[in-house]
């Protein structure tokens, strides 16, 4: 039987980043990265069309890439679509495969880390969906979780505007560290790319738990707890990079994470 993969998928490029943090840890692991530049941002869209797009991407990384595990980097669709896909579309269509979120992972190293009273930045989906409140009530309701809605940043971030962020930026944390925050979680692939801004702000000594640092590690624990996906999953470091729609623009986004070109192949799932 052929090598497996892992499929990283994500709404746009941001889970570049997080794909990119996931070869960096592990090199050795066959992967393939999709990104539905097409219908970015899923933010503005129904929680339907955020599944449908969802399961869509998610099949075809099944069906025509043969991944074993499909990571979803998108937090909007660990919010909307994740538990449904899990619940509902893999029981029937792969009962053998299994699809992972960020939200989980993300909160469990808050706890893990001993911070009681949280804070967290992220997209207005993300907060009005309330999903890291929901989870963490789920994990340990002994800790607080304060949440502010930062709608500018993404647009900043993908139109190169980060000259601009910083006032933003500190109106937004605001009313977060007046609560007393004992860490920051970004809730958001695109705001590692903020952790210069973040670091002049916060200091050198705040904890930010950024999914970047995060998931990987996750990951790795995660198929050493179940090796028999790992072992499906081929280690000859091939990987591939694909998107639903490309522009100049997001061939330079993937040239600044990755400091080199990489091949970015336009697909039709």
């Amino acid at each position: 039987m052929a090598d497996m993969k892992l499929g990283v998928f994500d709404s746009g490029l941001g889970g570049l980043l997080i794909a990119k943090a996931i070869e960096d840890n592990r090199p050795d692991i066959d992967m393939v990265y999709l990104g539905d530049t097409l219908h970015v941002p899923y933010g503005k869209r129904s929680k339907d069309a955020i599944y449908d797009y969802s399961r869509h991407a998610i099949d075809y990384l099944f069906s025509e890439k043969d991944c074993q595990i499909v990571l979803t980097a998108c937090n909007t669709v660990s919010a909307a679509a994740l538990r449904t896909l899990q619940q509902t579309y893999l029981p029937d269509a792969y009962p053998d495969r299994r699809i992972l979120g960020v939200v989980v992972p993300t909160l469990e190293e808050a706890i893990s880390s001993g911070y009681k009273n949280i804070g967290i930045i992220a997209t207005e989906y993300i907060v009005e969906s309330d999903i890291y409140a929901a989870e963490l009530k789920k994990l340990d309701p002994s800790f607080t979780i304060h949440q502010q809605a930062t709608p500018l940043l993404v647009p900043l971030i993908e139109n190169n505007g980060l000259k601009w962020v910083k006032p933003i930026l500190e109106d937004y944390l605001e009313p977060l560290l007046a609560a007393q925050v004992e860490c920051l979680i970004l809730g958001c692939t695109h705001y590692p790319h903020l952790m210069p801004v973040l670091r002049d702000i916060l200091g050198d000594q705040f904890p930010i738990l950024s999914q970047v640092d995060i998931i990987p590690y996750k990951l790795n624990d995660y198929l050493q707890r179940h090796p028999v996906f790992d072992e499906k999953i081929g280690k000859n470091g091939t990987k591939e990079y694909l998107v639903t729609d490309i522009t100049r623009g997001y061939k330079e986004t993937a040239l600044s994470i990755y400091n080199k070109e990489i091949e970015i192949q336009h697909v039709k799932p």
